[in-house]
């Protein structure tokens, strides 16, 4: 082993020297060595150090700024539970093929299995994501290929000690440069082209590239960055005898669609199913489908889609919906609807990322993120003040659970100019909409009201929070100007009222679109 400080040097020296320059630190004893040189580098405007004092909230701020960089970002914690409690942002890291250096400070591996104080086995600890022990300098660079990593290095007494004080003189940054994959040539009739919400992590530029050359219909998950997506298609998708009337010859699925039931009963509708996604490679080793690409095609022949009927169905459906009640999904609208160009937008899991796909009008000109690798409510707030470092303005909407799920990140709150929008509807409102949702016991094992005033909750933090009960006030809110962080409580009719609002509105979009393609 060299010493600790040493070994620290030559890990950050690297990292830097690979274009890395985001570092976010949660405090501890064993990653001392680390967090000096981290202080040191900052202290030379090598890089932006961020210091966070929940492991969890760290690890999901740095994966929201590695989703907003597309770059690696790397963050670093002491040994034993610290490590553990990375383990949500790093399965959503390797399931959305996140960019994310995972940096775990650990004992000498002489102290494994010993009873020595904070001491486990962190080889492995993040299971897919592979580890790389060691306790002397190694080449991190070939490492960093796409998706997450995992640093482990062994630290060992005295964790400080006298080093060169130029240890960051004649750095050569040479950053990491993704390298782009070439896919085969695609020779096609007609067919509809579906993109699920985290377009497989090809950017959203690559995507309408890819659709333009197509010329077919756009069921998009994500409406927000697809402006010619079919709008409402996952409301009036679920009639079986639409989808049978619309079912294509082929469908093309950009990414994973994890959001409708109704989506993929219609992918099931083709003739021939061609899936896009790098993940099916490595994370996705099982996917099946007629075909399965893990690049987009650099050719595309195609003699275009049935996009007529397709814009029968649209502009019915949105006939249908032209006046909404105050609901969640009016809240929706008006907020998608009305939130500024240039900004970002963060969507939390469950019911506002549903919502979205099914009532928001497809727009552009915001770019939108979720944590859609394994969909989990856990460090969403974290997540959008991470994602904000990339951005001046940041939006966000979550549900009640979702924000009080991850409330302890307003410890160490965005200095960026954040608001939060959070839908509250005491309790887990998605629920409602399920198979379970008449079950006995339902609102303790379901629903379960916080019955809690998050107004006050939220302002108990020291953030400015302000309360929303109608469309007026919504339309104030919206239209007051961002100065720092901010949280808008959205209170909204109860989850059984709004589940059987779903039910009334689908119905209504159900029967619009027959009429509108001629099937009443």
């Amino acid at each position: 082993m060299i010493s600790s400080t040493k070994l620290a040097h030559s890990i950050i020296r690297e990292l830097i020297e690979c274009g890395v320059n985001q570092f976010v630190l949660s405090p501890g004893s064993r990653n001392a060595p680390l967090a000096i040189a981290l202080h040191e580098a900052a202290s030379k405007n090598l890089i932006d150090l961020h210091v966070k004092i929940d492991e969890r909230g760290a690890a999901f701020f740095a994966l929201g700024m590695a989703k907003a960089a597309n770059n690696y970002v790397a963050v670093i914690c002491t040994s034993g539970t610290a490590a553990a409690n990375f383990q949500p942002a790093a399965l959503e890291a390797f399931h959305s093929q996140s960019k994310l250096i995972i940096i775990t400070a650990d004992r000498p591996a002489r102290l494994r299995k010993t009873g020595a104080n904070q001491t486990t086995d962190q080889v492995g600890i993040y299971q897919s994501i592979s580890t790389h022990d060691f306790a002397t300098s190694i080449a991190i660079r070939p490492f960093l290929t796409n998706g997450p990593i995992h640093l482990n290095p062994q630290f060992d007494e005295p964790l400080l000690s006298a080093e060169s004080a130029n240890w960051l003189d004649g750095l050569q940054i040479n950053a990491i440069v993704d390298q782009v994959q070439h896919g085969s040539k695609l020779n096609l009739t007609d067919g509809v082209l579906i993109i699920g919400h985290d377009r497989g992590g090809f950017s959203v530029a690559q995507v309408m590239s890819f659709a333009q050359k197509l010329n077919w219909p756009i069921i998009a998950e994500d409406p927000i960055s697809f402006p010619n997506s079919v709008v409402h298609a996952s409301l009036f998708l679920t009639d079986e005898e639409i989808r049978s009337k619309l079912a294509p010859d082929t469908a093309i699925v950009i990414g994973r669609t994890t959001l409708s039931r109704s989506t993929n009963s219609f992918v099931a509708t083709a003739k021939k199913v061609i899936v896009i996604d790098p993940r099916s490679a490595l994370v996705d080793t099982a996917r099946t489908a007629d075909q399965i690409l893990t690049a987009l095609p650099i050719e595309v022949t195609s003699t275009g889609g049935q996009n007529l009927i397709w814009e029968s169905a649209a502009t019915a459906a949105a006939a249908a919906l032209e006046d909404i009640q105050w609901s969640e999904q009016r809240v929706i609208t008006e907020l998608i609807d009305l939130i500024p160009d240039e900004s970002a937008i963060y969507i939390g899991s469950s019911r506002p990322v549903r919502d979205i796909e099914a009532f928001a009008h497809p727009r552009s000109g915001v770019s939108v993120f979720a944590n859609r690798g394994l969909a989990g409510i856990d460090g969403n707030i974290s997540t959008v003040f991470g994602v904000a470092e990339n951005f001046e303005t940041t939006f966000a909407i979550l549900g009640d659970l979702t924000y009080l799920h991850d409330i302890s990140a307003l410890i160490n709150k965005s200095t960026r100019n954040v608001r939060l929008y959070v839908i509250d509807n005491n309790g887990g409102g998605i629920f409602s909409t399920l198979s379970q949702a008449n079950v006995e016991g339902f609102e303790q094992l379901f629903g379960t009201p916080h019955n809690l005033d998050l107004v006050r909750v939220t302002q108990g933090f020291g953030v400015e929070s302000s309360l929303v009960t109608n469309l007026v006030e919504l339309h104030s809110a919206i239209s007051k100007p961002i100065n720092g962080l901010d949280v808008v409580i959205i209170k909204t009719p109860d989850r059984a009222q709004n589940a059987v609002l779903l039910k009334e509105l689908t119905y209504k979009v159900s029967k619009a679109v027959r009429i509108g393609i001629n099937l009443a």
